[in-house]
């Protein structure tokens, strides 16, 4: 199989051969940074190469594979996984690489000085719990599938390199499949599988994944102290009180109860308890007890006469009437 161009736009074309009636091109050129004074360079300049229309599944391994003959590949990157860098980023990288160059040249003696010797031996008697390990759910290996014509960036060691790489091949080269990462069918299967795990690895995870949580509650509950001074709030909004006083203690030391009530923004209460309306006593007097039988005997004398009439009524209808 031949190709009739080698070059398009100034990019050197690279055929790929997937299988035998499959042909994949590349395009592949040298990387040119910008010109402009005080610009941070995110690629090394005479050292990367530049590639076009990358395979939505292919792999740094995959692409490393193809260009090893070229010579040594310091890194592979997708431009759709690089981290735009600015100028404020390479500042910060520089200021804190000379940091860490500074803590690396000070002597380990004048670090462990600084710790008194009995708080070491403390540290090394009482020994931290360690955390329950979580168990995690089945992975299968996965392909990362990313837009189609991606760009690439892969930074070979030395210039030497990357002139090998820029050569076009004489003849279509085939696409190194990386095995660890299934493709075509088997890559949507290995996804379908982890989006549904088996329910025992599920239960397992959940349980220790509450243990974990748990064991992080404890940890937090052990630091915890009151503050004297401060009233303790619960979740809920509530604030405990112990006894103690006319209307209780407030745990932690602050204002009681009765007094953090009074004292709320918007409430206008005098902090005096509300006295209750008192009721009239039933039967109390000898009038509303003579009230209460005759309104019963009135009660009980407007029943007999709807039952007498209902019998008359019954003595009415049963009256034999022949003619």
């Amino acid at each position: 199989m031949s190709f009739s161009s080698s070059t398009v736009g100034g990019f050197n074309v690279h055929p790929i051969v997937y299988t035998s009636d499959v042909t994949h091109y590349l395009y592949a050129r040298r990387h040119e940074g910008s010109k402009k004074a005080g610009v941070v360079q995110q690629w090394p300049n005479g050292r990367t190469l530049f590639l076009v229309n990358v395979p939505p599944d292919a792999t740094e391994r995959e692409l490393s594979s193809l260009f090893k003959s070229a010579g040594t590949i310091e890194r592979v990157v997708f431009d759709s996984d690089a981290p735009k860098q600015t100028d404020d980023d390479a500042d910060t990288d520089s200021d804190s690489d000379s940091a860490m160059e500074d803590e690396e040249d000070a002597p380990e003696e004048v670090q462990e000085a600084e710790e008194p010797k009995s708080k070491r031996r403390r540290l090394d008697k009482t020994k931290q719990p360690k955390p329950p390990p979580v168990t995690p759910l089945p992975h299968h290996p996965l392909r990362k599938l990313r837009r189609t014509g991606q760009s690439a960036h892969i930074v070979f060691l030395d210039a030497s390199s990357l002139d090998r790489a820029l050569i076009a091949p004489s003849k279509p080269r085939s696409w190194p499949v990386d095995s660890t990462e299934p493709t075509g069918l088997s890559h949507y299967q290995n996804a379908h599988q982890s989006l549904r795990p088996p329910l025992d690895s599920v239960r397992a995870h959940a349980d220790s994944s509450m243990d974990l949580y748990e064991f992080e509650l404890a940890k937090a509950k052990q630091k915890a102290k009151y503050r004297k001074g401060e009233a303790i709030v619960d979740e809920d909004g509530f604030t405990l009180v112990t006894r103690g006083g006319a209307y209780g203690q407030t745990l932690g030391g602050g204002l009681p109860l009765q007094a953090s009530v009074s004292n709320r923004p918007g409430d206008e209460h005098d902090g005096r308890r509300k006295r209750k309306e008192p009721k009239e006593k039933a039967e109390f007097y000898a009038f509303q007890k003579a009230d209460k039988q005759r309104n019963a005997l009135m009660q009980l004398k407007r029943a007999w006469e709807n039952d007498k009439a209902k019998i008359e009524k019954l003595k009415a209808s049963r009256k034999f009437k022949p003619y």
